[in-house]
């Protein structure tokens, strides 16, 4: 009997990490924290161990940070509660990716605080 297309995943740490902080060009370039994870993970899903799990939550919590921003704009209008929310969002959209590329690092499972599950 013959093993045809036998796929070996690559244990990469450090490469998870590296997608999760990338998720901060978006104070730096305000489009490429949502671009970049994407391409890195459709790029190395199939071949990173770790990374599909990482890569989905990454870009639920993109796609969350966005329905919170739109969320919070309208509700400006009403007694400003719109401006907490976006201070809430620029906060979570700083510190959860920084807290997820250390459990990257250490080969956890990423932190899914205030994620809405889309994919």
């Amino acid at each position: 009997m013959e093993i045809v297309n036998q796929k070996v995943l690559r244990r990469d740490n450090t490469l998870l990490s590296i997608t999760h902080l990338t998720q901060l060009l978006h104070y730096a370039t305000g489009f490429g924290g949502f671009v970049v994870p994407l391409i890195v993970w459709l790029s190395s899903r199939k071949t990173v161990e770790g990374m599909d799990e990482h890569g989905k939550a990454i870009i639920n919590f993109q796609l969350s940070l966005l329905l919170y921003i739109i969320i919070s704009v309208p509700a400006i209008l009403l007694l400003g509660l719109g401006i907490l929310g976006l201070i809430g969002v620029g906060i979570l959209g700083f510190v959860l990716p920084i807290v997820n590329a250390v459990k990257a690092a250490n080969g956890e499972s990423p932190s899914l605080f205030l994620t809405i599950p889309f994919i």
